[in-house]
């Protein structure tokens, strides 16, 4: 078995967050593993699952500079590591000396383990790109989708074009015609070709009508969500934030609608150069990969999830907004639908650990960029509030009697999730959002930028939050 890297942030002692990132060769599978020691060195990938219960982890050497946001450890495995990843192991340790235990021990082994992880991920991403979408393919070729004659023949990381997206729209959108009848007003569909404009945010791109053109992530986004008969929760979205004056993308009721109904997945963290932007051309394997989610949904007029996103969506609606607020969601909302990049800060290119990916944001990183890295005018002190890079830091750079308990949410603070909810120390602290309101958050997840409800598993696990606009001294 071939152990690629084992992830874990250590922050001032504390383990507060890890990923298990582990690809090994077939055949090894449910056999027992000898006892593997590796340092090595990896970004904060936060929990957006359940937390793993049963380690794998035989102990912790080492630390972190308070200032990085990476980590030095040791790995023991003694099971199958396949059920590690992509769940998170929480642990709690107490810091010896501040959080620099074992620092100038390491401090070689770091320099080796970052030259090495750099050099793999440099030469996997050298190879031939992976077909990922293998299975949702097979979907698409059974249902006869896209002009797929085989799952061989499919062509997976070409561009997606304006005639395969048109004819999978009506595809789609006649394999539910008993569900969703009618077209959406401003949809115009004329033989094999498509015009249009979409919006991303800082880039606009428009059809040119070509069956040969590319077409965007968010066309794709756009021309799915048009066909099982959601434009109109699309556009409820998008009034439900310009009722509370926020300045939104073109793409935005789109996009909030396909993340929630799970059409976008989110790659592994040494395949991030495969996440791609909403105004980055489509690849047919995304294309595929979404419509076997959408086939997956079963009849619509029968689909929990359809119903479910046009019950949240007519009842969208943002609180009345100070000018502060309005500001900060207003940035927030930009970045809806950017993927979630291991480390990102940014809609353009990072090479990040050696992987190079597009743009996109972590959770940590997405919050950075709306209060940290955006510059605002007459913002005083909002860009210095925020000090640590990391989830665990910025949740405890306020003390308790500062924090913000669920009840007295407002929106723009910042929200935190920990393994035991309110009751998590910081080290437990796994996951940060922005809150929106009225029940509502941004994040960066697995399903890139999104809006989420802060209801269910999220509620269980909300820790608490703090408020950056009242200690810059801009609450109103």
């Amino acid at each position: 078995m071939t152990v690629a890297a084992v992830a874990l942030i250590i922050d001032r002692g504390g383990l507060v967050a890890a990923d298990a990132f582990l690809p090994h060769v077939e055949g090894t599978r449910r056999r027992p593993q000898r006892l593997r020691l590796a340092f090595v060195v990896f970004p904060s990938r936060q929990e957006r699952r359940d937390p793993l219960r049963d380690g794998g982890l035989l102990g912790i050497l080492g630390g972190e500079r308070r200032e990085d946001r990476l980590a030095l450890c040791v790995v023991g495995l003694w099971c199958d590591p396949s059920g590690l990843h992509p769940k998170r192991v929480m642990l709690s340790m107490t810091a010896a000396d501040g959080g620099n235990v074992g620092q100038r021990l390491v401090t070689l082994a770091a320099v080796c383990a970052v030259a090495a992880i750099s050099t793999a991920a440099a030469a996997g991403s050298a190879k031939s790109i992976p077909n990922w979408a293998a299975p949702q393919i097979k979907t698409v070729v059974a249902h006869k989708l896209m002009d797929a004659k085989s799952v061989s023949k499919f062509h997976p990381n070409a561009t997606l074009t304006n005639k395969t997206l048109t004819n999978l729209a009506a595809d789609l959108k006649e394999l539910g015609s008993s569900t969703a009848p009618g077209t959406d007003p401003g949809t115009t569909t004329t033989g094999t070709t498509t015009t249009g404009t979409t919006t991303t945010g800082t880039t606009t791109t428009t059809t040119t009508g070509s069956p040969s053109a590319p077409e965007t992530m968010a066309q794709l986004d756009k021309s799915l969500v048009r066909a099982i008969g959601l434009g109109k929760a699309a556009k409820e979205f998008v009034q439900g934030a310009q009722a509370a004056g926020l300045a939104v993308p073109g793409r935005f009721g789109n996009e909030v609608v396909a993340r929630l109904l799970g059409l976008r997945l989110n790659h592994p963290a040494a395949q991030d150069f495969l996440e791609l932007r909403p105004q980055d051309p489509a690849t047919r394997a995304e294309a595929a990969y979404s419509a076997a989610q959408i086939l997956g949904f079963g009849p619509l007029v029968d689909s929990w999830q359809i119903a479910q996103v046009k019950s949240l969506a007519a009842t969208f609606a943002l609180p009345e907004l100070n000018a502060w607020q309005s500001q900060i969601l207003t940035v927030a909302f930009s970045k809806i639908g950017m993927p979630y990049i291991w480390g990102g800060t940014s809609d353009n290119t990072e090479t990040e650990f050696g992987v190079t990916s597009r743009g996109g944001y972590d959770c940590s990183g997405f919050v950075w960029r709306v209060y940290k890295l955006q510059s605002y005018p007459d913002e005083g002190t909002l860009a210095s509030t925020i000090q640590g890079r990391t989830t665990y830091q910025m949740s405890v750079e306020v003390p308790r009697s500062q924090r913000i308990t669920f009840k007295k949410l407002e929106p723009a603070d910042v929200i935190f999730f920990g393994s035991r909810g309110p009751k998590s120390s910081g080290a437990e602290v796994f996951h940060t959002a922005i809150y929106v309101g009225n029940g509502w958050f941004i994040q960066s997840s697995d399903e890139g930028v999104a809006l989420a409800q802060l209801t269910g598993y999220y509620r269980q696990k909300f820790a608490w939050g703090r408020r950056p606009l009242r200690e810059a001294g801009l609450e109103h």
